[in-house]
């Protein structure tokens, strides 16, 4: 417990680095002009790519504790071996959806992740 308490003075420094955002009112907002419904769309897709594949991830090392904890019970065995099929079935369908992304990029030039669709017109 010493040695955390030595520590506390170096992470507070630590914490206090420089933002690149000044939320003080008067603020330059003129960076907020760049966002569109194509970079909003696009964020937004890679936000939930990430936040499913994190939410499986989490009940596959969730369906692991159960497991181990279930002390061999077969009924808290199975509940847990059933989590983890589900869990690894899941991340599985994340990142099939992130192959077929890439594969469309690959192969039609549309890049969903960051969503340069090619105009018809410009």
């Amino acid at each position: 417990m010493k040695k955390l308490k030595n520590l506390l003075p170096v992470m507070a420094v630590y914490a206090q680095g420089e933002s690149d955002i000044d939320l003080s009112p008067g603020a330059d907002w003129s960076s907020l002009s760049n966002i569109t419904v194509k970079s909003l769309i696009s964020g937004l897709i890679r936000l939930t790519l990430t936040i499913v594949a994190l939410v499986f991830f989490a009940m596959l090392v969730w369906g692991g504790i159960k497991w181990i904890a279930s002390k061999g019970d077969q009924q808290e065995v199975e509940k847990a071996r059933n989590q983890i099929t589900h869990a690894l079935i899941g991340l599985a369908i994340v990142f099939v959806a992130w192959a077929i992304v890439k594969l469309i990029h690959t192969l039609f030039g549309v890049n969903i992740m960051q969503l340069d669709i090619p105009a018809l017109y410009e």
